[in-house]
């Protein structure tokens, strides 16, 4: 990835933006292009390069129809994973992703004698802050014009750990996540959490590319069905980003809802992935 893909992103941003803020006038793909100061031509091959289709295609799967679609579908998913019992492993592409939750006293003690390293890299979805240790991710929040803040709450959670910058090792990690062409490979992650939180996070992980989830299957999926607030708190609590994939949650109304990294980046990420994996 390189600071033209944070451009190419940025765009699509924007459009997104002006999507949702004139959502019930069904904009023209002409007018969206005006909105961002982009021919139609210009703005086709934006599209096109960052998520390899059409804005047309892409804005199709910005509609609330494709969202309620996507969760009737994802209702047999869940009700096979609950079946078979959450087994706290993901695939991303050809990633295979596991995961470890610290332990109490891990937390408690702040980080003491670990130390915690941590890059910043772009990524298809605009500037990301990686952070790590020798046992695996332990966070991945998209910036804007808050990596400061970001490094802030990433130190915060570990005040005791010995920091290292390395920007090379995180440049590795995001085209580990964020392939050109997918390799096979291993990611591990570093949870910090309640059990309840974990439970929650390992229910996202049995999700894939392209599916959403509401609030009440993700309660269901947890084994908490009636615990919805509390399933919204711990999607909020999540620290790393797309990997425990919380940008799957969506109202049941089909509403896209709120995200911790921004709305319009949520729904943008929604398009990447449903159009990852379907037939060009």
């Amino acid at each position: 990835m390189s600071d033209r893909s944070i451009q190419q992103y940025e765009t699509v941003a924007a459009a997104i933006r002006y999507i949702r803020c004139h959502a019930k006038n069904q904009p023209e793909l002409a007018e969206v292009a005006t909105a961002v100061n982009l021919s139609e031509h210009h703005l086709q091959r934006i599209f096109s390069a960052w998520a390899g289709i059409s804005p047309k295609r892409f804005l199709q799967y910005l509609t609330k129809e494709h969202a309620l679609d996507a969760l009737k579908k994802s209702a047999n998913t869940l009700d096979a994973a609950l079946a078979a019992g959450l087994s706290g492993g993901s695939r991303l592409h050809d990633l295979m992703i596991s995961c470890e939750a610290m332990t109490p006293g891990e937390i408690k003690s702040g980080g003491e004698g670990v130390t915690l390293y941590y890059g910043a890299a772009p990524t298809p979805f605009g500037l990301a802050l990686f952070g790590w240790t020798d046992r695996g991710v332990c966070y991945l929040a998209f910036c804007d014009d808050d990596l400061q803040s970001r490094l802030e709450e990433l130190f915060n959670q570990w005040p005791n750990a010995s920091t290292q910058e390395d920007t090379q090792q995180a440049t590795l990690l995001n085209g580990q996540i964020f392939p050109t062409m997918p390799q096979p490979g291993k990611l591990h992650l570093l949870l910090r959490g309640t059990n309840f939180q974990m439970k929650v996070w390992e229910a996202l992980l049995q999700t894939t590319q392209g599916q959403f989830i509401s609030y009440s299957q993700l309660a269901k999926t947890a084994g908490s069905p009636k615990a919805q607030r509390a399933i919204g708190s711990a999607v909020g609590a999540n620290n790393i980003g797309f990997l425990i994939p919380c940008h799957r949650v969506i109202r049941e109304s089909g509403e896209s809802g709120n995200y911790r990294w921004g709305a319009e980046r949520k729904q943008a990420i929604h398009a990447w992935e449903s159009a990852a994996i379907s037939p060009k």
